[in-house]
């Protein structure tokens, strides 16, 4: 990310009293960052994990992304499109695959004026079409992942086409692990003081990951703390062993919080005069 195209994205973007945003954000950048007791002073980038990464992200593809999308692209699409971008994660969806290829060749462009370059891995085309019939082709369209879920076509209770999201493999993966390092730090605190903090650490998940269509893998995410909880239990001792029945006694007096989820679905929009969408 070039710091000079971003101070003039965000002063095009950033009018009156919100150019005190972009003071702040200059600050922020000449800072420098503080890696393994190092302090440095990169010239380009933002911090990896940084708080102004989000804003600065938004500022800077408000230009280079969304008003060239909506400007340039959309107008020369033969069918409907759309663009769902949340910091510097986009999913682009079109109605015709001519559409989708068109713009996957030109993206890299746009945004290599920018300094910008596509992530190879995280970047691909995937043929989403909806299902014409009820309950058929529910496993031959493809998936992709956005926002740590894990997109995929489904049937509603009565039977009719919908998108439903789970946890993402990764992002499973990832949180289990941080459970993991956790416990095994922490075995040695009371009880009680390990199940408020794991208490916590659910309902944060929850926060994030509880919405509709997820309760399997909220399932399946308590299922496996319990499980790492009470193996380091086990290992804190070789003589008081953590067993399935002791530990049962121990959930029975300190019990993790159930699921929580809310109803956040995605809106499912039949595109007019189109057979397939693109990503």
């Amino acid at each position: 990310m070039d710091r000079s195209i971003t101070n003039a994205c965000g002063r095009s973007f950033v009018t009156g009293e919100r150019r005190r945003s972009l003071r702040l954000i200059g600050k922020w950048l000449r800072a420098g960052v503080l890696e393994a007791g190092t302090l440095r002073y990169p010239e380009a980038g933002t911090p990896q994990g940084g708080v102004i990464s989000p804003l600065l992200a938004n500022v800077y593809l408000h230009e280079a992304l969304d008003e060239w999308f909506e400007d340039v692209v959309r107008p020369r699409l033969r069918g409907a499109a759309t663009l769902v971008r949340f910091a510097d994660d986009a999913v682009l969806v079109f109605a015709r695959e001519e559409d989708a290829r068109r713009v996957a060749a030109v993206l890299p462009k746009r945004l290599a004026r920018y300094g910008l370059t596509l992530h190879p891995e995280k970047t691909r085309l995937v043929s989403f079409p909806q299902p014409r019939l009820p309950r058929r082709c529910m496993g031959r369209a493809g998936t992709f992942d956005f926002l740590g879920f894990t997109h995929y076509w489904s049937h509603s209770r009565r039977g009719y086409p919908i998108v439903k999201r789970h946890t993402a493999q990764d992002r499973m993966t990832r949180a289990l692990r941080a459970i993991r390092r956790w416990c095994r730090a922490q075995r040695h605190l009371p009880i009680a003081a390990q199940h408020h903090a794991l208490k916590r650490k659910l309902q944060g998940h929850d926060a994030y990951c509880g919405i509709t269509g997820n309760a399997p893998a909220l399932e399946r995410y308590r299922y496996e703390v319990r499980r790492i909880w009470r193996k380091w239990l086990d290992r804190r001792s070789n003589r008081a062993r953590m067993g399935w029945d002791r530990f049962r006694l121990v959930l029975a007096q300190y019990p993790l919080p159930s699921a929580v989820w809310c109803s956040r679905s995605i809106v499912s929009q039949r595109v007019p005069n189109s057979r397939s969408r693109m990503r």
